[in-house]
């Protein structure tokens, strides 16, 4: 499956889950976990933690996804993703995203699990 076809597949997956556990079950066999520890996992990471005011969901699952793949201690990967991340989808942190305090959204949830996927695939050189 390409990055591109993961991306879409995390937006479909969005009707169904919560942003984070979307990007985590687009990239489910690239974590080594089963699709039920993934929704485990990632089912506390909805709507930037439940109140908005965290980092998106969608970027934290690609986070997640990523540090079981990479296994590195530094976790420097995260970094550079949050920045593609926000590149594409002009914040990090849901509340800006959705546009809580503006009322003017800077990206769906459903591009959010795509540019997150995206990023992932950028990470760790999926194409």
């Amino acid at each position: 499956m390409t990055i591109e076809q993961r991306a879409e597949e995390a937006a479909r997956l969005k009707s169904s889950y919560n942003c984070c556990q979307a990007v985590l079950c687009a990239l489910a066999d690239q974590t080594g976990l089963s699709e039920e520890q993934l929704l485990a996992l990632g089912s506390g990471f909805g709507s930037g933690m439940g109140n908005m005011e965290a980092t998106c969901g969608a970027l934290v699952g690609a986070g997640m996804a990523a540090s079981l793949k990479i296994k590195s201690r530094t976790g420097v990967y995260s970094r550079r993703m949050s920045e593609r991340f926000c590149e594409s989808c002009g914040a990090t942190l849901c509340k800006d995203l959705k546009g809580r305090d503006t009322g003017a959204p800077l990206c769906s949830c459903e591009d959010c699990c795509r540019s997150a996927v995206r990023a992932y695939g950028e990470i760790v050189g999926l194409d």
